[in-house]
């Protein structure tokens, strides 16, 4: 094994015994921080300086991102003017790993005199921080991964993992589920797929619509214009079977020179896998993968036909 795979390695066994090291470090104070957060009426802002600074904006984002609002702000900031963005509904989060951070404890005083909550997590419970805050979080760690044991990195892979429990611990308080992580996330595939209905992606113009009279001969140009690779047998205003290009090929296979004269209610599926237009995109491709096909009708009370969903809509 080369050199720089052995660095690596150790580098990544010392982050993830560092993040162990959390573990019994959760204490009393990780309960009231949750406690804090679920009852306060306005924001988390987070705070830090430097590489703090980087792991409090993710965070922030974090946070925001599973129910509970949060940003974050530069302490340099703060202590020349954008204090006034905090209020007294609001908690502020600091993150110092030696918890004398200067930039930090400079407007500690402020949050004070307004009675705004202050959370310190720092690597040093008996640092400053720590002792004037309303609350501290421990992440102290034993060492770094740097060989130089100065570079932040397994003290901000613990600070960052700890923000992590913090979040998922007032998700399961909050009850946060899928649909509302896609409520904040309206643009990537899980928002599209909890919050997209059928009606939103099907398609509802020239639809291969056919007779169940109607010969397979025929139905094959129809099958074909479609574009689909299926045709929709309806009767009375109905849906009253499916054909696919799968089924003309198998009958094709069966009846030989037959094939053309045979009508379409012979060989179509009379039970198609029909869905509202309420159903969301998430259950469709459920039943997708599930039937093992590569469409699904979109069908109204009365049965009427109003659309076709196929693998391919679902991913535009």
């Amino acid at each position: 094994m080369s050199q720089y795979r052995e660095i690596a390695i150790k580098c990544l066994q010392d982050e993830a015994q560092a993040v162990l090291s959390l573990i019994p470090q959760i204490d009393e104070n990780f309960d009231a921080v949750v406690e804090l957060i679920l009852a306060c009426q306005g924001k988390v802002v987070l705070t830090g300086v430097g590489k703090s600074g980087h792991i409090g904006a993710k965070i922030a984002a974090t946070l925001s991102s599973t129910g509970t609002p949060a940003f974050y702000a530069n302490p340099l900031d703060l202590f020349h003017g954008d204090l006034g963005a905090i209020t007294k509904n609001d908690i502020v989060l600091a993150i110092s790993n030696s918890g004398q951070t200067d930039e930090l404890l400079r407007f500690v005083p402020t949050l004070k005199e307004q009675q705004i909550p202050l959370v310190g997590m720092s690597g040093n419970p008996q640092s400053l921080l720590a002792k004037n805050s309303t609350y501290h979080i421990n992440i102290q760690v034993k060492q770094e991964a740097c060989p130089l044991n100065l570079a932040p990195t397994s003290s901000t892979t613990a600070t960052l993992a700890m923000g992590d429990a913090l979040a998922c611990a007032l998700m399961e308080a909050r009850n946060f589920k899928e649909r509302d992580f896609a409520k904040f996330h309206p643009g990537g595939t899980l928002g599209r797929r909890l919050l997209v209905t059928a009606q939103d992606v099907m398609r509802s113009d020239d639809l291969p619509v056919i007779d169940p009279k109607m010969k397979l001969g025929e139905a094959i140009i129809k099958i074909s214009f479609g574009k689909l690779g299926l045709a929709v047998a309806m009767e009375d205003g109905k849906v009253a079977g499916l054909v696919t290009d799968g089924d003309i090929r198998r009958a094709t296979e069966r009846l030989h020179e037959g094939f053309f004269n045979v009508p379409v209610e012979e060989v179509m599926t009379r039970t198609p896998v029909c869905v509202p237009p309420t159903m969301k995109l998430g259950e469709i491709l459920n039943k997708l993968n599930n039937h093992k096909i590569h469409a699904v009708l979109v069908v109204g009370e009365d049965g009427q036909l109003l659309g076709i969903v196929d693998n391919f809509r679902c991913m535009m």
